[in-house]
């Protein structure tokens, strides 16, 4: 992951009705926008384009059920922007070390 991905999932999740949604699927696979609707206190078809956002960024997937989406959280995905973040500060650290 370059520092441009990972800025650009900064950007992603600098929404907070994004966080609350990415939140609320962490703790669990929401089916439908409803779920989501009353969780963020937005109306369903924002809910559903911040959807889209974190699904193009990767962060989520939707399956269908019968009619509805069940969303869920992509872990992959996260653990790579974790690795992202340890490698950037452990960049920091050495920019910091050789300053001192």
């Amino acid at each position: 992951m370059t520092d441009t991905d990972v800025f650009d999932l900064l950007d992603v999740l600098a929404d907070p009705h994004r966080r609350q949604i990415l939140q609320r699927l962490v703790d669990g696979a929401v089916c439908t926008c409803t779920d989501l609707v009353a969780a963020t206190g937005v109306g369903q078809p924002t809910v559903s384009h911040h959807l889209k956002v974190l699904r193009e960024a990767g962060l989520v997937r939707g399956e269908r059920c019968g009619r509805f989406v069940e969303y869920s959280v992509v872990p992959a995905r996260l653990r790579t922007l974790a690795v992202a973040f340890t490698t950037l500060a452990d960049r920091a650290e050495m920019v910091g070390s050789t300053r001192s």
